[in-house]
């Protein structure tokens, strides 16, 4: 049994595609690991077969016009990788946007912060250039509360794009918390500031100064806890709460790993602005195959930080690189590999199957591991 065997095994629970269609979609993640580039014409050359490039260059085109994905059953695959059910997790919200020739290429990610990098669960293409609506926010959440519930769910974590009545509104019908980042100049509208903008509040910070306020503040229609950072720049960072944190600051921190993620879904990592695919319902479908990989690669990073060589902490006391990119150069040295041994594929395929809370890890240079049933 090869590893394309494995990874069959372990996908066919997940997808109700034919063993050709598979067959494609393990092929697409190979290469796309191995060549690191979303453009179809240099996924065809890493893709396997007897085929002719150009062969292979028209299938990989097919599959992404005809080949109809369940996008709840690829969420479900991602939050078993890691073993989000059950478990508590910070939502944060985002978007990422590039152009191609006349069209603009916008979508709208859900995420999980999870160890310094967001694990993608939904995403929404928008057909549009700009920022998301509320609609379509609402909407994304409601995919996700409907098949993972939202007792997990500790807080929404967004920037300055997403605020607006409805959509706090509706977060806060819903029993959940949101810490989102407002404009500095946002205008209160309680009958005590009325008119007045937000950083009036805080305009005697100094450079790291923080402060939480006492009362409630009304903005727009809703009444929010302000929270606000002087940033060593001079710009003021606040921050709008449907409940009072004492910690809000470093909690909102966390919104910064679905950065970390398009960082490693475009220039550092898959290069998605290279593919040449602009019909949204065919991007969304690049956004799964590179989640898919994504969650793989991090989780061998997580597997060879912890069991064969931890990663090193650099002077400015951050790692080396970051666990998605250790886990992507392992996967690339092994797959370069000729000749492959039994165990090494076994690895690779419980890495990607298995919660890391069904994996024992030793730390011998063979990086042996064990499942605990």
């Amino acid at each position: 049994m090869d590893l394309n065997d494995g990874l069959r095994a372990i996908l066919k629970d997940h997808v109700s595609w034919s063993k050709r269609r598979l067959d494609c979609f393990i092929g697409l993640l190979l290469a796309l690991i191995q060549s690191r580039h979303m453009n179809l014409t240099q996924l065809a050359v890493n893709f396997g077969g007897q085929a002719t490039l150009k062969s292979r260059y028209r299938r990989l085109q097919r599959f992404f016009q005809t080949v109809v994905f369940d996008y709840d059953a690829v969420a479900h695959l991602i939050m078993q990788l890691f073993d989000f059910k059950g478990q508590s997790y910070y939502l944060t919200l985002d978007r990422t946007n590039w152009k191609w020739g006349k069209a603009n290429l916008n979508i709208l990610t859900l995420a999980i912060a999870y160890k310094g990098m967001a694990v993608p669960v939904y995403w929404l293409v928008l057909n549009k250039q700009g920022n998301s609506n509320q609609r379509e926010r609402i909407a994304l959440l409601q995919r996700f509360i409907r098949q993972f519930g939202r007792h997990g769910i500790q807080g929404v974590l967004a920037d300055r794009e997403f605020i607006g009545d409805q959509w706090w509104q509706w977060l806060t019908d819903h029993t959940i918390p949101y810490l989102i980042r407002m404009k500095d100049n946002q205008l209160l509208t309680n009958r005590r500031h009325a008119g007045k903008p937000v950083q009036a509040l805080f305009r005697d910070l100094k450079a790291g100064e923080q402060r939480v306020l006492r009362k409630r503040q009304r903005i727009g229609d809703q009444w929010v806890w302000l929270n606000a950072l002087k940033l060593e720049t001079n710009e003021l960072l606040v921050l709008a709460s449907n409940q009072r944190l004492a910690q809000a600051i470093q909690v909102y921190g966390q919104r910064w790993q679905i950065e970390n993620l398009f960082q490693c879904l475009k220039g550092r990592g898959f290069h998605l602005e290279e593919t040449r695919l602009t019909r949204y319902y065919r991007i969304k479908k690049v956004m799964a195959l590179q989640a898919i990989a994504f969650c793989w690669a991090h989780k061998v990073g997580e597997w060879k930080h912890r069991a064969v060589k931890p990663l090193t902490i650099k002077q400015h006391g951050r790692p080396e690189c970051s666990l998605f990119r250790y886990g992507l150069d392992e996967l690339n040295n092994f797959l370069l590999k000729t000749v492959k041994s039994a165990d090494e594929m076994l690895r690779f395929w419980i890495l990607f199957l298995c919660p890391p809370t069904m994996i024992d890890y030793d730390r011998s240079r063979s990086g042996k591991i064990t499942l605990r049933i």
